[in-house]
């Protein structure tokens, strides 16, 4: 190649065609020892040092000259080079001539590079973004999820970052994290207006681009100690359900190239995820919140000695894994030296069963003041529950239990209920008859009542069917019965009435085993017979 009036000239290797010069690619010819013969238009615009005779090593790139080295000294007859020039990537073709000379043909590859630079970069952010969804819904604790989103923010997107949630009064619960690190939670006492975009993202407002925000101006709360001089700053929201769930803040060093358009795009992506997680956190945290203090209400409570009388309660949901179901006990002390003991199974199980408990046992302590009016209590109740239209009924054993000397009297009722038993101190198991109506079917019920003493000893048990009927044995499929509970029970003569509810309790579970049944509850009144080690409180009277 030779220079007329500052113009390049590119010389045609002898045997080749006028086409060298139009063809589109840059192309150049060397012998075998590395040295240029010719170059066409495109090669000398691309290597303006290209000239014929020189090494080259001295006016190409020094990858093209190692590639032209290796195939000069190989016989391969096909290969392929891969390099750079400044910017542009390229893919050099040999082709060999009979004197060994080589032309060498660059076909460029930017786009090509870029276009799989691009695919491998959304392929890694779509690997992120499922492993931090993961890694962020692996959790329900609202303060954990604030430090998987921190961590993973500044180990991927920023050499710092911030998750800041809404707050009262300027105070702001936040995580910070920096790279490497790790989180820190802490509460915040700022003004998000000191920080532009801040009081926005909180609100659940776009974000500000981050060329709007100069570092220089950031508050020195937002840099973690030892960060040193900010260079980039972006802040966006963390969309939640129906309401925000804070902001993300990503800090870099400076000197460090500033966030993109595209990294604040993908910064938003995690942030729509992150925000999600804590949403779901904040969300699974409020209903738990709610059902533990419902629950509270629905539990059955714990019963103690009232009067100088033994009550025991026990219940068993029909599922494992549930704390509330259909059957209920209470005890209330009515006026001085007496009580009323009631025990309820409402028709099906789980929590639609629990609810109505619910609402029948407030409706109970609200017709406290007539508990002596056993019928007109079931009443009252029979209307209430069909005024307020539910489908389901229930069946109810109410006792009124008051103590006379050594003695206990009781006076029981039934509603469709089992019939009592009572625990002779020798041994016999006795049935109270006193049939009644079922709760919350018919306008009008018909109930009875009888009264029964207990002597020092002796115990009375209310029950629901979840006991008789529970199936199991040997065969699985066979019902506990009542001849074998009151076979039990005959052998609870004497026993304090926690030891009665245990074992009654005991021999039904081993009865089911692993198989379903409903709801089971007991409720045991006692008259106590000196001092006894109980099963439950120790000593006791």
């Amino acid at each position: 190649m030779v220079t007329e009036s500052n113009r390049l000239v590119s010389a045609s290797p002898a045997g080749l065609d006028a086409g060298w010069d139009g063809a589109p690619h840059p192309a150049l010819l060397a012998d075998a020892d590395g040295t240029v013969r010719a170059a066409n238009q495109h090669a000398c615009l691309l290597f303006p040092a290209l000239r014929p005779g020189r090494p080259l090593g001295e006016c190409a790139a020094a990858w093209l000259r190692e590639a032209h080295r290796e195939f000069s000294a190989s016989t391969a007859e096909k290969t392929v080079a891969c390099g750079e020039v400044g910017d542009r990537s390229f893919e050099a073709h040999p082709v060999r001539h009979p004197g060994g000379e080589v032309t060498w043909w660059l076909l460029e590859t930017t786009q090509l590079r870029r276009a799989q630079d691009a695919l491998r970069t959304e392929r890694e952010r779509a690997a992120f973004l499922s492993d931090a969804s993961n890694a962020l819904l692996g959790s329900l604790n609202v303060p954990r999820s604030m430090e998987v989103a921190a961590e993973l923010a500044a180990a991927h997107l920023a050499d710092a970052a911030w998750i800041v949630a809404p707050g009262l009064r300027r105070r702001h619960p936040a995580v910070v994290c920096a790279r490497g690190g790790r989180p820190r939670s802490l509460t915040l006492d700022i003004d998000p207006d000191a920080l532009p975009g801040l009081a926005e993202a909180l609100q659940g407002f776009p974000p500000v681009p981050s060329r709007w925000i100069d570092p220089a101006q950031a508050p020195s709360w937002l840099l973690p100690e030892g960060f040193g001089e900010a260079g980039s700053i972006v802040v966006t929201p963390l969309p939640g359900h129906g309401v925000p769930a804070g902001a993300l803040i990503l800090v870099r060093h400076a000197g460090h190239h500033a966030f993109t358009e595209d990294e604040e795009i993908f910064a938003r992506l995690f942030a729509a995820r992150s925000g999600a997680a804590m949403s779901a956190a904040r969300l699974f945290e409020q209903q738990s919140s709610i059902t533990d203090i419902l629950t509270e209400e629905l539990l059955p409570p714990v019963l103690q000695q009232v009067d100088g009388i033994e009550f025991a309660g026990g219940y068993r949901p029909a599922q494992d894994g549930d704390r509330i179901g259909g059957d209920f006990y209470d005890v209330h002390p009515v006026r001085a030296g007496e009580s009323l003991a009631l025990l309820g199974d409402v028709c099906g199980k789980g929590l639609e069963a629990a609810v109505l408990t619910g609402k029948i046992r407030n409706t109970l302590q609200a017709l406290l003041p007539m508990a002596g009016d056993h019928a007109r209590m079931l009443r009252l109740l029979n209307s209430s529950l069909l005024s307020s239209h539910h489908t389901r009924f229930a069946t109810l054993a109410l006792a009124s239990v008051s103590r006379q000397g050594m003695t206990i009297r009781l006076r029981l009722t039934c509603a469709g209920h089992l019939p009592p038993l009572i625990v002779r101190t020798d041994g016999r198991v006795e049935e109270v008859s006193c049939p009644g109506s079922l709760i919350g079917v018919l306008p009008e019920i018909e109930v009875s009542s009888e009264e029964v003493v207990l002597a020092p000893g002796e115990t009375c048990l209310l029950y629901t069917d979840g006991i008789t009927e529970a199936r199991g044995g040997p065969l699985g499929g066979e019902m506990f019965g009542e001849e074998r509970l009151r076979r039990a029970l005959a052998e609870c003569a004497g026993m304090p009435a926690e030891a009665v509810v245990e074992r009654v309790q005991m021999l039904a579970t081993e009865w089911v085993g692993s198989a379903q049944h409903d709801d089971m509850a007991l409720l045991a009144i006692t008259a106590p017979r000196g001092r006894h080690l109980t099963a439950v409180n120790g000593p006791g009277r």
